[in-house]
């Protein structure tokens, strides 16, 4: 190092410590950026971060470094920035690239050639991070599938199986907003990682110096990178098709993949089965990292904002359904008019379905697909988490087939659980938050199967002169209201995570008598798998593991009697109940309500849908009291 270069750097490693003592950046910043200016192994960012600091951006170095961004169960998200331990960026990739690599390498026999699919969304600087993970594995050893062009994450699920691959990546951030990019790491057999690898490749990243890495083009012209969507997309397609049901296709769709990956994949399958009425909703059909054209820009299903547009357009034209994928089209949203159309098309008023509604809707029409086909056993089985719908087990169960329904949040405990079941057993998964899945040609959650189904259920339906709400009315009669909300406490500042683990410690020490005037009847504890009731001990409680606590109440409107009641200390999966689970990475809780009653006449459930609303309302209302908020 040069004399002016050596005191340039001191220079800036005062300033670190000048913007430390003012309390401009928090400890961990200080140190990390210092390390990122003189450590070998940071050497590539240091003229990038030495701009900034010469600049002054303290606000968005201390974003970028307060913190080491976590490599969670499922992949790394966040933040880009060029510099940073809590952003996303050719280091931070880079490191969870050679975890994986390092990982893999060890529980693999010393003489085995590993393998990994790799594919990528729409999203800012995707590709560029595909080809750096590939780069990694190249540089350990790795053969590389690669789906080049923007492809789906279910895609990559069916890859990961299809190659046979080690393992898989798929470069997406979901529904985050434009600024943010991840990635989703999968094991062999096309699932999110799981116990035990996922831990053993978190310690492996966190552990991680130097970088090693192969030219990409060189591993294309040597064979160690082979392009496979050429392969690989018909394959998927026909996968996805082999869930479909002979019948009606009659149905207008308008269908918007919000500026990400669907047309890769929803519209060969919907119009592979014959759903030939399909239009794209032009606004957001190209693919567009920046999603202009969505409210907020952030694209995500669960939104009923982002299907205003569409809706728009769909009234005018006179379309019966709009479908919405998430930008790498794992999730889906809908929206249907509420009857049929009476009189112009501009008359109809539409409304769009939570996820839950999705889950009841889809899985009754599988169900009954089914029978109607005389093939539906006892031993089928549909799969979901324990904040999805209790609509999911009355249904299953109203057929005479299987439901589980103990799954902590998120996809891969479904795709894990299709193979502990059997995929000769496996019906169908679904989970609140628009995931679902039919078919084991992947093991996560695809929005292009979803919308095969519904558009099946939509073009039934419309044969027969009625509509999705229709529908879910029906079924609501049959099996109960039921009636949810989701409620994201988000508890900011640096003493946002304590503050949050507070609550949750309080939640469980000192739990509620009662809830929205509602007595708390049962307390669940799902990271002790413990259960216990008023004035009783606790006792053992059959589940899956995770940090989530549920609170069953006991009202009038209530439990569907023939469930059982409190009184005989006989408890429904699902009734109406309260679960509170903290987020891993951020300071926020978020809240699951669930309001059910009894099946009604027709004539009934309005009135008791206002009740059920209402008894959310109060329910809300006493969990941001509890929270502070």
């Amino acid at each position: 190092m040069t004399p002016a270069k050596d005191s340039t750097e001191h220079a800036r490693l005062a300033a670190i410590q000048a913007a430390r003592a003012a309390g401009t950046i928090t400890e961990h910043s200080a140190r990390m950026m210092s390390d990122w200016l003189t450590q070998p192994r940071y050497t590539e960012f240091a003229e990038e971060l030495a701009m900034r600091i010469d600049q002054g951006l303290w606000k968005e170095l201390d974003d970028a470094y307060w913190t080491v961004i976590p490599f969670g169960t499922g992949g790394r998200r966040g933040k880009m920035y060029p510099v940073g331990s809590n952003a996303i960026n050719d280091r931070t990739i880079g490191e969870s690239a050679q975890g994986l690599a390092d990982y893999v390498r060890s529980v693999l026999p010393a003489a085995a050639t590993p393998s990994c699919a790799i594919a990528y969304d729409t999203r800012h600087r995707s590709e560029h991070f595909a080809k750096l993970c590939a780069e990694v594995l190249l540089a350990a050893g790795f053969k590389i599938f690669f789906l080049q062009g923007f492809r789906s994450t279910p895609e990559l699920s069916f890859a990961v199986r299809h190659t046979h691959s080690s393992c898989g990546i798929m470069v997406t951030a979901s529904h985050n907003p434009p600024s943010d990019n991840a990635v989703k790491i999968y094991w062999a057999g096309g699932v999110q990682v799981l116990p035990p690898h996922d831990k053993g490749i978190i310690d492996r990243v966190m552990r991680v110096e130097g970088i090693r890495r192969d030219n990409f083009d060189a591993g294309v012209a040597d064979g160690r990178v082979q392009f496979v969507e050429r392969e690989i997309d018909p394959l998927f397609v026909a996968a996805v098709l082999e869930q479909q049901t002979a019948g009606p296709r009659d149905v207008s769709i308008l269908y918007t993949p919000l500026h990400g990956v669907g047309a890769s994949a929803v519209v060969p399958v919907l119009t592979g089965a014959g759903f030939h009425k399909l239009r794209l909703y032009g606004p957001q059909a190209n693919p567009d990292g920046d999603f202009p054209n969505v409210p907020g820009r952030v694209a995500n299903p669960e939104n009923p904002a982002v299907m205003a547009g569409p809706i728009e357009e769909a009234v005018q034209c006179g379309d019966n359904l709009v479908l919405a994928s998430d930008p790498d089209c794992d999730r889906l949203g809908a929206a249907a008019p509420l009857s049929m159309l009476t009189g112009t098309a501009m008359d109809r008023a539409w409304e769009t379905f939570t996820g839950n509604q999705l889950a009841a809707l889809l899985v009754d029409w599988v169900l009954a697909s089914r029978q109607s086909r005389g093939n539906l056993k006892a031993s089928d089985c549909v799969v979901t988490t324990l904040v999805t719908t209790g609509m999911v087990r009355r249904i299953t169960e109203r057929y005479g087939a299987s439901a589980i329904d103990t799954l902590q949040v998120g996809f891969k405990w479904i795709g894990q659980a299709i193979d502990e079941i059997g995929p000769e057993h496996f019906l169908f998964g679904c989970e609140e938050s628009h995931g679902y899945l039919a078919g084991t040609h992947v093991r996560d959650k695809d929005a292009s199967v979803a919308a095969l189904l519904l558009a099946e259920l939509a073009a039934s339906l419309q044969s027969a002169g009625r509509t999705l709400h229709q529908k879910l009315d029906e079924l609501f009669c049959i099996d109960g209201p039921h009636l949810e909300r989701q409620v994201s406490v988000t508890l900011p500042g640096a003493a946002g995570m304590d503050r949050m683990r507070a609550i949750m410690a309080t939640l469980r020490a000192q739990p509620p008598q009662s809830l929205g005037g509602l007595n708390v009847v049962r307390v669940r504890d799902y990271a002790t798998l413990t259960s216990s009731t008023p004035g009783s001990a606790a006792v053992p409680l059959a589940g899956s593991q995770g940090d989530l606590v549920m609170f069953d109440l006991f009202g009038s409107p209530a439990l569907n009697p023939a469930a059982g009641s409190p009184e005989t200390g006989r408890f429904p999966a699902v009734g109406n109940c309260v679960a509170a689970r903290p987020s891993g990475t951020e300071p926020k809780i978020k809240f699951y309500l669930f309001a059910v009653s009894p099946p009604c006449e027709g004539s009934q459930l309005a009135s008791v849908k206002t009740i059920l609303v209402a008894r959310l309302d109060a329910l809300e209302r006493d969990l941001r009291h509890l929270a502070g908020v």
